[in-house]
């Protein structure tokens, strides 16, 4: 249980710096982004929104607790990865792999999780 628990939380550390990345890449290059998103034909004015939701489930993923908020951040970290992957390889520039490396690791801490979760309230 204790390796299952630690790698738990080396992949979900992982996994939160791709959110936090992209997050401060919004807020701090914003008309890089803006003209990317204007590329994809995305309104501009979720950039801001969309980085605020992607701090709070790195927040809410680190605190750990509140299986059913978890689900839904896990929901949401996928179709963003789902969505940024798409985005990427339609205007090619070459970073969908930051995508394709987010959900990796959004699968493997979504595995861990459960696998951790089913034994705690197993016993």
């Amino acid at each position: 249980m204790k390796k299952l628990k630690i790698a738990f939380w080396i992949s979900t550390v992982l996994l939160c710096i791709v959110p936090l990345f992209s997050a401060s890449m919004y807020f701090t290059k914003y008309e890089m982004i803006a003209g990317f998103f204007k590329i994809l034909g995305y309104p501009t004015y979720i950039i801001y929104p969309l980085a605020v939701l992607k701090v709070i489930a790195v927040v809410v993923l680190l605190i750990n607790k509140g299986i059913r908020l978890k689900e839904w951040v896990y929901a949401g970290l996928f179709f963003n990865f789902t969505l940024a992957f798409f985005a990427h390889v339609m205007i090619s520039d070459g970073a969908q792999g930051t995508a394709l490396i987010g959900l990796v690791l959004l699968a493997i801490t979504y595995i861990l999780n459960r696998i951790i979760d089913k034994k705690k309230y197993n016993k």
